[in-house]
């Protein structure tokens, strides 16, 4: 191809004939990795926005900045970006308008007055600055509240607001001060991939050749997506937000008043100029433009609709009285874009190479400058600071089509202040993904939940019209169902469906080799399965992977469901050309068996001898089980003697009746997923998502005792340094004394009054018959038989470090 000339653009500046890194649209979220790439070291950046700067959603946002979100690290990530704004205020000499004037968050009822405790637990380790008020105090902080309503609020420091279009600009210019380069009036008409992986990026204006580029389209996302086949679930939609004519009471106030979320009321609201700003989120969300954002939308306001939000601002005039005193200035009424979860979706798209995305911030002055850094760490050194997964596109596979993305957004927008209790399913966008069981297992009472799209079940009740259960914090209806369940798999046998386990098929001369750099563990022999870490460079956990070796050159590795798009961008980054690989996830489905009866049912539906002797534990092999072909695990994660068969879908059926027949007089059960998670609880073993997360290393997860250190490997070096120096923190299981209320995740562990750490799982035991619970805390506080203390709702409970399993701590029950 001839050498791309330089083009002139409006503004005078020429547009570049190459870059390493093209970012599309010009909002906050595009500026921030602008910024970021520029300062860490990637001037060779540029940013194309088609119209002016904001011209999509950033332009009109409410800009009202807080810290709390339902992932802890997102919540660090928003305290990082609202630290940024002073430094980027300085850099480009642009002001951000930044009013750090603290907040807080109401409990009008118990239920938000859990929540919150929930979240000051998470705070009190995150080192984040927040602390309960009484409503007493929130009227003398803020005098328009009538703090009758209220049992409590959460106040946290750090909250305030800002001008949006400021601070846009400001980090624009501040990535110019560090080398980058912006166009505005610039559209992107098209993306093209060379065969080197490059980018050709044609505006009306020229094209830049881009080793990189980036999808920041906002509310031309899926546009910008479908130039190259990328079909992002976003879906912008209409937000009202209103300001108040002046109010004599904010003009005559000596300092800003503070900022403010009202859950049950779902309002926020914040001081804006001499009146207030008041926002809501309503009950029934409108999508817009669902068929696609015009390009030649901009610097536009929808009509506005106050019928729509009739009833959020009965409670604003009821709970703030001089909002029915004064006048409305403005109703505003814009677009912005909602992901499936309400969380952004960023980072390399799998499936392509050398493009990414950061799109579905609809928090974006709470999370732009986070996403900014997460993603230039993540280009620049290969894997982002913290645990992103919350935000990772990789959550989601080519189940996640734009139709539900539309219904799952629009859920996530009018549950924008709804709590989702721990054992609460979400009705929309359900049976995207169904087994051959689904009937079967919803007919015997099955209580289903969703796993990357896949519907699956989570505990059995008596029959269909009794598989019901009501969100709570403490310990619910399920409890007695579960431990029925417990009980079969314990004494007798019980069965799980395995479709949500993700299969990765690697083959060919050079799959041993290329697994032996990608795995830290020891990879098995013919008909034998392995238990491995895979690392990131720095030595932080990628994986928790069973090896199966089906052949010399043919390898099954089982893992998260969740991460198997994930699993599949990291394999792929550099396959070698003797190597196929395929995620084969939907190609195998199964039942586990577990219990001391699981050997006595698989050898009456099998030809095979399947003996402690002639199928040994981590044996793997190609068999016949229930007259259909099957591939067959001797493995268990129930702590029990126990089988895992996966068969293909179109067997599975027939597999299940084979057991559901040859169980009846061996006492079968089937279980879920709750069961399952509180077996594996007494043994210690961590989950993936949970105890295993990119957070941590193998050496703080206790997994180095799996690594192949005689190998070289990913991560090699740096699992060596962090083991010669020791890990800061270590995962300790706990047994907790408590009574009728369970631990779930994020609660804060404590010793001597000061958090030493935090809560990864946790639920009740019904082998051993204890509440327990897995986490992290410091490596001085991990031996076993420490004293420590957990907080659950605000209440402290006494906790105990166990050294070890606390059920068969040998595994000779496991073992068969």
């Amino acid at each position: 191809m001839p050498e791309i000339q330089s083009a002139e653009t409006p503004n005078g500046k020429h547009l570049p004939s190459h870059a390493k890194v093209v970012i599309i649209g010009g909002g906050v979220v595009g500026c921030s990795i602008l910024f970021h790439l520029a300062k860490f070291g990637w001037k060779d950046a540029v940013l194309l926005e088609r119209n002016e700067l904001t011209s999509g959603s950033s332009w009109h946002a409410a800009g009202q900045i807080h810290t709390i979100s339902s992932d802890p690290n997102i919540s660090r990530l928003q305290s990082y970006t609202i630290d940024l704004y002073r430094e980027i205020e300085e850099t480009s000499g642009h002001s951000v308008g930044l009013h750090i004037t603290g907040g807080f968050y109401l409990a009008s009822n118990k239920t938000w007055y859990d929540y919150l405790k929930r979240e000051r637990s998470k705070a009190r380790y995150m080192g984040l600055h927040q602390e309960f008020i009484s409503p007493q105090e929130v009227a003398d902080r803020h005098p328009l509240i009538d703090p009758k309503h209220y049992l409590a609020a959460l106040w946290d420091d750090q909250d305030g607001d800002l001008d949006p279009s400021g601070a846009t600009y400001a980090f624009a210019k501040s990535a110019r001060h560090h080398g980058a380069q912006y166009f505005t009036h610039t559209p992107v008409t098209a993306t093209t991939q060379r065969a080197d992986g490059s980018w050709d990026v044609t505006t009306p204006r020229g094209v830049i050749n881009a080793e990189h580029i980036v999808n920041c389209g906002g509310l031309w996302a899926r546009e910008v997506g479908h130039m190259q086949g990328v079909h992002l679930p976003v879906q912008p939609m209409e937000h009202h937000y209103l300001l108040t004519e002046d109010i004599p009471e904010v003009a005559a106030a000596e300092s800003r008043l503070p900022c403010g979320i009202d859950y049950e009321a779902n309002i926020y609201f914040r001081q804006e100029r001499k009146g207030l700003l008041l926002g809501t989120y309503e009950q029934k969300g409108t999508p817009w433009k669902v068929g696609g954002t015009p390009w030649d939308f901009g610097h536009e306001l929808l009509p506005p609709n106050l019928d729509q939000i009739a009833d959020r601002l009965e409670f604003a005039f009821d709970r703030i009285p001089v909002l029915g005193e004064v006048g409305i200035r403005q109703a505003i009424n814009g677009p912005f874009t909602f992901g499936p979860d309400g969380n952004p979706m960023i980072g390399p798209v799998p499936g392509m190479r050398n493009y990414w995305c950061a799109v579905g911030v609809m928090a974006g002055f709470c999370q732009g400058g986070g996403v900014g850094l997460t993603m230039a760490e993540w280009m620049i050194d290969g894997e982002p600071g913290i645990d992103v997964w919350a935000m990772d596109v990789a959550r989601f596979g080519d189940w996640a089509t734009p139709d539900w993305g539309t219904v799952k957004s629009t859920e996530n927008y009018e549950r924008r202040f709804v709590m989702t209790f721990p054992n609460e399913t979400l009705p929309k966008g359900r049976l995207q993904k169904t087994t051959a069981l689904y009937d079967r297992l919803v007919a015997k009472g099955a209580r289903m939940g969703q796993s990357f799209g896949l519907e699956h079940a989570l505990w059995f009740a008596d029959g269909p019209e009794d598989a019901h259960e009501e969100p709570t914090f403490e310990r619910n209806r399920s409890h007695d169902y579960v431990a029925r369940e417990v009980a079969a798999v314990q004494n007798a046998v019980g069965g799980i469906e395995i479709a949500n386990f993700a299969k990765h098929d690697f083959r060919g001369p050079g799959a041993r080799a290329f697994l032996e750099r990608v795995l830290a563990g020891r990879l098995p022999a013919p008909g034998r399965l392995s238990l491995t870490p895979m690392l990131t460079e720095k030595g932080k956990l990628y994986g928790d992977l069973t090896v199966g070796c089906l052949a010399e050159d043919h390898f099954m590795l089982f893992g998260s469901g969740a991460m198997q798009e994930a699993h599949r961008r990291w394999f792929t980054r550099a396959l070698p050309d003797d190597v196929t690989y395929a995620n084969v996830s939907d190609d195998w489905h199964g039942v586990a068996l577990s219990g001391p009866q699981s050997r006595a049912l698989l050898a009456r539906i099998t030809r095979d001898d399947v003996s402690a002797d002639a199928l040994r534990f981590r044996d793997i092999r190609r068999t016949f089980v229930g007259g259909v072909p099957v591939i067959l695990n001797r493995l268990s994660f129930s702590g029990e003697l126990g089988f895992e068969i996966y068969c293909r879908p179109h067997h599975l059926l027939r597999l299940a009746e084979a057991v559901e027949e040859a169980g009846a007089v061996l006492g079968y059960r089937w279980y879920g997923a709750r069961a399952l998670m509180s077996l594996r609880l007494e043994k210690g073993w961590g989950a993936w998502g949970l105890e295993y997360r990119p957070d941590f290393d193998a050496v703080a997860a206790g997994l180095d005792g799996f690594i192949d250190f005689s190998k070289e490997f990913t991560g090699k070096a740096a699992t060596e340094a962090l083991r010669a120096k020791g890990p800061a923190s270590r995962l300790v299981t706990l047994t907790i004394d408590v009574d009728g209320i369970d631990v779930s995740g994020d609660e804060a562990i404590l010793k001597d009054g000061a958090a030493i750490g935090y809560v990864s799982s946790g639920g009740y035991a019904h082998r051993v018959g204890r509440s327990m619970a897995m986490g992290y805390v410091t490596a001085e506080s991990a031996a076993p038989g420490t004293a420590v203390q957990v907080e659950t709702l605000g209440e402290m409970y006494g906790a105990v470090v166990e050294g070890g399993p606390v059920y068969d701590p040998g595994g000779a029950r496991m073992r068969g």
